[in-house]
């Protein structure tokens, strides 16, 4: 039976350009959504610009433009980015609209009747001059823990020190420079300690869907429960959801110059757009998708990709709201992580804060961008690295040398040689790629966004071919007399090959996917396939060229039209969403706390020489075991191979005892590889001999929930040293 599912993306803020960080989880998104098409399984996919908030407010009022004509000029801009890189949304909407009003007051008013609604009053920063409540990244001033100037109001950029605004020093207001004054204001909260939301969450956090998934992947699963504490524990704070006028967004019913905050109604925006979509049609059964007892009935799917930056508000806020509103709460969350280039953040100042529009203005190929992005994911939190040189190797080698050659080397063959026309195929040729599909990996891989593994797969399928076209040489061939009926044969079934990868790879690669379909004659490829050759007597196109190889002269241009056409701007918290700057409240603040646990960042290491460095011994190891420690809170027991043996020439591990418990459930690290420092003098715990060290990646203002081991690219062996 085909399953019904509703795809959404998180929504882009409507206060700048659609970058290539951004691209991530769109591009994740819309493979997962093909692939899902492919095998016949009905897909409504939607997102929105999400718009309303105080950046937004002073955004347009900067231009000399009112709210409703900044956010139209930003959503045509985001359409066009997001077409441009195939992401193929079968709606994009807003969220100031009327469906969006709609379904806000709605939930509000189930929520309030429901008695999950409070007011209190609250003290906050108030600007004299603009006449505004102040956010607390709207708050700039002293830091109170090591004096550095012209800080944010809840944290510091300096030393990492996370505080309240009203400990500023010398506070001052980002939008007017006036010194703030504190003012007392009544504020609408969602009670999200309620022990009914506590339980609730709980159980959804850790739970399954109705197709026995996990909502949510181990990471984050892991995240909650540190959020969350364990039973008995209440850790939550109530959700601040109002902001006082003036604000861009909608009035909250019955209460006088108090709106909603955006928060509140962002992720509301999946079911207004659902809502726009299901008008436009006109054949969509809302509610079936919609309404917690119809949805459970319909057997419907509601799936959410989005960034690991904001899981906080999707695992905890969104799906509490809707349950407590009789909504059906999300089947699953689909969370990805950041995007890195040559392993360090995105950054103007370094020229490698790329937009998607100049990408596209330098003429690059976006689906070299959707190949490589795909090969770095793995269906995990994990960041994806843009190696720009890596990029050109791997597009260059696999989508040209590998993949298209097939086609270039063989189809001339047959338009000169043969009028066009395919020849029967070597079905001995072709089995393994029948017993590919038969065994189920490739499609196993899409299915568990693990997108990386499936072009292994295809990769390896495509090295079959290639074997088959140079032990065959139809070059040669062609020389040789007698050898004309063989030459068609071999060529011919080149290109059944072709097709077959083609078919693979379309989820990644659309448009090319289209071409091959024009260029070989054939209907839209579906899944599964039949597997059946091209038959004999088939005609094709004449052949024309499918994809250029990256140079990269293309890469430098890109970079340096980058440099040339952004200017510093001021910091915005991990993940470039520029909502952070409407975390107003103390109790909001709060939250923010808990989302991205704050610590005092370290400080900057001396200048060591490179002696000093070789002094530690990095090498590649396998994680061939992985288990939880009992009684230890934060620590997973590890086994690693390095490549060593003992005495006897048998294998030996190393048992490695890693503070990686709330990021990694141990399942899923056994098979991996990591990176260990293995010349650390060995240390007795109370757990047992510690022989080593895990390296692992955190924000070191703590900033960016989580940690993350690092892992080297395909191809590196245990014992292999890092240098």
């Amino acid at each position: 039976m085909s399953r019904k599912l509703l795809v959404t993306n998180a929504l882009p803020y409507a206060n700048g350009d659609i970058h290539l960080g951004h691209l991530v989880g769109y591009i994740q998104a819309d493979i997962w959504v093909r692939y899902q098409r492919m095998r016949g399984n009905q897909v409504h996919y939607v997102c929105a610009d999400d718009t309303h908030g105080t950046p937004v407010m002073l955004r347009a009022e900067k231009e000399g433009l009112t709210p409703e004509q900044l956010i139209a000029r930003v959503h045509g801009e985001h359409l066009r980015d997001f077409t441009a890189f195939g992401v193929a949304f079968d709606n994009y909407h807003s969220t100031h609209t009327s469906e969006n009003r709609f379904y806000a007051e709605d939930i509000y008013g189930k929520l309030k009747a429901g008695g999950m609604i409070e007011t209190r009053a609250i003290e906050q920063y108030y600007d004299p001059v603009k006449e505004m409540f102040l956010p607390d990244r709207f708050i700039k001033g002293e830091c109170p823990k090591c004096g550095a100037p012209d800080q944010y109001g809840d944290n510091c950029e300096a030393c990492g020190a996370a505080y309240a605004p009203t400990e500023l020093k010398n506070p001052y207001s980002a939008v007017s420079g006036a010194k703030p004054v504190l003012k007392t204001s009544e504020h609408y909260f969602f009670r999200l300690s309620d022990e009914r939301a506590v339980a609730f969450l709980r159980e959804w956090t850790r739970g399954t869907n109705a197709a026995g998934q996990r909502r949510l992947q181990a990471e984050a699963a892991n995240k909650m429960k540190e959020w969350l504490g364990d039973e008995g524990e209440n850790k939550l704070s109530d959700w601040d959801i109002s902001r006082d006028a003036p604000y861009f967004g909608f009035e909250i019913p019955g209460a006088p110059g108090k709106y909603f905050y955006v928060w509140l109604d962002a992720p509301i925006g999946y079911l207004a757009s659902f809502r726009n979509l299901a008008g436009k049609l006109g054949d969509i059964a809302l509610e079936d998708y919609t309404d917690a007892d119809r949805a459970e009935a319909a057997g419907t799917e509601m799936v959410h990709f989005i960034g690991k930056d904001i899981l906080y508000f999707h695992a905890l806020f969104w799906p509490a709201m809707l349950k407590f509103a009789g909504y059906r709460t999300p089947s699953q969350l689909c969370v990805n992580g950041f995007l890195t280039v040559d392993g360090a953040k995105m950054s103007k100042s370094r020229g490698t804060f790329i937009t998607a529009h100049s990408y596209i203005t330098q003429k690059l190929n976006p689906e070299w961008l959707r190949y490589y992005f795909a090969g770095k994911s793995n269906g995990t939190m994990e960041d994806v690295d843009l190696n720009l040189d890596d990029m050109i190797a791997k597009v260059n080698s696999d989508l040209v040398g590998k993949y298209v050659n097939i086609a270039s080397r063989c189809a001339g063959f047959i338009a000169r040689r043969f009028d066009g026309k395919l020849a029967a195929s070597d079905t001995v040729a072709t089995m393994e790629f029948e017993a590919a599909h038969r065994a189920g990996l490739v499609a196993q891989a899409y299915e568990e966004r693990d997108y990386g593994r499936a072009l292994r797969e295809i990769m390896h399928l495509a090295d079959t071919a290639n074997q088959y076209v140079n032990e065959n040489k139809p070059w040669e061939l062609a020389k040789q007399e007698g050898q004309e009926v063989r030459l068609h044969q071999v060529c011919s079934t080149a290109l059944t090959m072709f097709r077959d990868l083609t078919l693979y790879l379309k989820p990644v690669l659309p448009a090319l996917a289209v071409e091959v379909e024009r260029f070989l004659a054939i209907e839209p490829m579906a899944w599964p396939p039949h597997w059946a050759a091209l038959p004999a007597g088939h005609e094709i196109r004449p052949y024309q060229h499918l994809m250029t190889r990256i140079e990269r002269k293309q890469i430098d241009a890109l970079l340096e039209a980058n440099r040339e056409s952004l200017a510093p701007a001021a910091p915005t918290k991990p993940g470039g969403d520029a909502r952070e700057g409407e975390a107003a409240s103390s109790q909001q603040r709060h939250a923010e706390k808990q989302q991205h646990a704050a610590q005092a960042a370290e400080t900057a290491s001396p200048q060591i020489s490179i002696d000093d460095f070789g002094k530690v011994d990095l090498r590649i190891a396998r994680i061939v075991d992985a288990r939880h420690v009992e009684g230890a809170d934060k620590l997973i027991r590890l086994s690693l191979d390095i490549g060593e043996t003992d005495d006897s020439g048998a294998p030996r591990t190393r048992q490695v005892f890693a503070g990686i418990k709330s990021a990694y459930d141990p399942a899923n690290l056994v098979g991996r590889l990591t990176v260990m420092v293995a010349n650390l003098a060995p240390r007795k715990m109370k757990f047992g001999m510690s022989e080593g060290m895990v390296l692992a990646a955190s924000d070191t203002d703590g900033r960016t929930p989580g940690l993350f081991i690092l892992s080297p690219d395909a191809g590196a062996q245990p014992g292999m040293r890092v240098k």
